[in-house]
């Protein structure tokens, strides 16, 4: 008979914090995977905690919680083995690790520690935890298998080769690695990579939710000894994957395979020690196959965008309390987005909009509101502003006699319209969602107190560009009606209309800044990939737009700091992925 090991993926949404009720879905999933007949079920990097509990790791008695619940999960595994990731309190140096805990029939029989601590983008692991110094594997119903969190595996010699050589057949890398667009392909390139490499079975769990400003998309993978990807589970979505992993292959993938006999062994110490410990024999069983595994879809980037974004404005509201959500409807691409989002995230139920139209708003702009408030099925409350603009008209007049009108006047009914949903807000408990996009973010171009008052910036790390295309993705995925119309549901005069902030007559966004479809590639080069003004130009970027984007970015550092958190969908987003003093006085050479 064949050894197999029956693995059991929970690919699970946690919340920071909640250790009971984190603990509780944990107990849950070892019921299932047990009822699955598994050898060994395995949870996400900190699920006990969340991930990251950031400076809740200061706190003693959140860490005993952490130790209490890891208890509690261990009495639960009667008959199964479980990798749970929480914090690992390493009493005898008054400190702590990233670490999962290794369970076995109602007992926590040893910890595994994270070695490699990333301390880059938006992580800071450094500051909070020990690093591991030992490569465990453990022999489960009689399977080698190593244990490793997120970082670990991202090095070709790192645990993964010691595992391999102290004669791991499986590696069980457990995450929490938050989304960016693509990401999910170069993880599965890179675990494929480790797997063939090493000739080793590779599952690689991730995570699903959101928090905060990340928001975490699953798709965890199992890749065989030869790379190739025998299951995959959804995006952004909660499972349990169960799979028959064949471990007698790795004997012959390795046969075939002599890298591994040429490798330094001095280097591979120099990562650290192995060690084994026995968990479980070996055992004859007479249970069915468990069949193929699921080998999900994978997204294309824009369909991943849309439902990061959904996921993470969906969690962020309701892990945070609230229950319904106010938007401010100008008739724009950006707030019909936005609202759409919030509507395809809580139910359109939960969202109402705002329509607050000036003595500058077009008819069509509130026509359009309603038309997108009617195709989401959301109600629309109309307000016009003109009596608290002429207010504010009135009282100023006196102190601004003799100045030339200029944008203060024209922020005044941003400002307006900011206090009128934030006093919504603060009668109902409703949260605010505010609509700007990353271009207008990195230019400045938004009102403190005005159009960036809110809770929560559905669209902060979208460019503008990428606005556009979300809206037409999501249009293309509605309905057909009964005589087989696809109607639009982001009417597409929003889509034509060349955008406006409405504060003058006749404004349009590019009466301050460039086309947006030449704009959105300088402000990545310069925000995300760092590029000094030489580099830009020569790649082609107009010289004085390429000063205007270095300028505009520097200057605004003040206001993005104020601005609220919002999904993050690119590699470098403003907030954690990105630090920059606020008075600086550095400017790059420009010429």
């Amino acid at each position: 008979m064949q050894r197999i090991l029956r693995l059991a993926l929970a690919q699970f949404n946690p919340t920071v914090g909640d250790i009971p009720g984190n603990t509780a879905r944990i107990i849950e999933q070892i019921d299932e995977a047990r009822a699955a007949h598994a050898d060994l079920v395995a949870f996400p990097e900190l699920a006990v905690t969340g991930y990251p509990p950031e400076d809740l790791l200061f706190k003693p008695s959140f860490l005993s919680d952490s130790v209490t619940a890891v208890q509690r999960i261990a009495a639960s595994t009667r008959g199964i083995a479980a990798i749970v990731g929480s914090p690992g309190v390493l009493a005898g140096r008054n400190d702590i690790s990233n670490a999962a805990a290794i369970i076995n029939d109602g007992r926590v029989l040893d910890w595994y520690h994270k070695m490699y601590l990333p301390n880059y983008g938006v992580f800071d692991e450094d500051r909070y935890f020990r690093k591991g110094e030992e490569c465990p594997v453990y022999i489960i119903n009689g399977t080698p298998v190593g244990v490793g969190i997120c970082e670990d595996v991202w090095y070709p010699i790192g645990p993964i080769a010691v595992q391999r050589e102290a004669g791991a057949e499986v590696i069980v890398n457990i995450n929490a690695s938050p989304f960016h667009a693509g990401k999910a392909g170069q993880r599965e390139r890179m675990i494929s990579t480790r797997a063939a490499d090493h000739g080793v079975f590779v599952a690689y769990l991730n995570t699903v939710g959101g928090q905060d400003e990340l928001v975490f998309d699953g798709a965890s993978i199992i890749c065989s000894p030869d790379g190739a990807i025998i299951a995959r589970g959804p995006a952004f979505e909660d499972r349990l994957i169960v799979a028959d992993l064949h471990v007698e292959s790795v004997f012959r993938q390795r046969l075939r395979d002599p890298r591994a006999r040429k490798e330094n062994p001095q280097i591979l110490s120099e990562v650290g020690p192995a060690r084994v410990t026995r968990v479980s024999d070996h055992r004859l069983s007479d249970r069915k196959p468990s069949g193929a595994p699921a080998l999900c879809r994978t997204l294309d980037e824009t369909e991943e965008v849309y439902q990061a974004l959904v996921v993470g404005t969906r969690d962020y509201v309701r892990k945070s309390g609230f229950g319904r959500t106010l938007v401010g409807l100008s008739g724009g691409i950006d707030s019909a987005l936005t609202a759409t989002v919030a509507v395809d995230a809580l139910g359109a139920e939960n969202v109402v909009g705002v329509t607050m139209p000036s003595r500058y708003s077009s008819e069509g702009s509130v026509a359009d509101s309603q038309e997108l408030a009617d195709n989401l099925g959301i109600s629309l409350w109309r307000i016009p502003i003109e009596p608290a603009h002429l207010a504010f008209t009135e009282m100023l007049a006196d102190h601004f006699a003799g100045a030339e009108a200029n944008v203060a006047e024209e922020n005044v009914q941003a400002r307006i319209r900011g206090n009128v949903l934030m006093t919504i807000s603060n009668k109902f408990g409703w949260l605010v969602l505010t609509t700007g996009n990353k271009s207008e973010m990195a230019m400045g171009y938004a009102t403190l107190y005005g159009d960036m008052a809110g809770g929560f910036a559905v669209l902060k790390d979208v460019p503008k560009t990428k606005v556009y295309e979300l809206c037409r993705w999501r249009n293309a995925r509605t309905h057909p009606d009964s005589s087989g119309y696809r109607r639009p549901l982001i009417p597409q005069a929003v889509l034509d209309k060349p955008p406006s902030a409405e504060l003058r007559p006749n404004q349009t966004d590019q009466d301050t800044l460039p086309p947006y479809d030449l704009l959105d590639p300088i402000i990545k080069a310069y925000v995300e990939d760092d590029y000094g003004y030489a580099e830009m130009v020569a790649m082609g970027h107009h010289p004085e737009w390429v000063r205007q984007v270095m300028a505009f970015v520097d200057r605004n550092e003040y206001k993005r700091r104020q601005a609220p958190p919002g999904v993050k969908i690119t590699p470098r987003a403003f907030g954690k992925d990105r630090r920059l003093p606020i008075v600086n006085r550095y400017r790059p050479a420009s010429t």
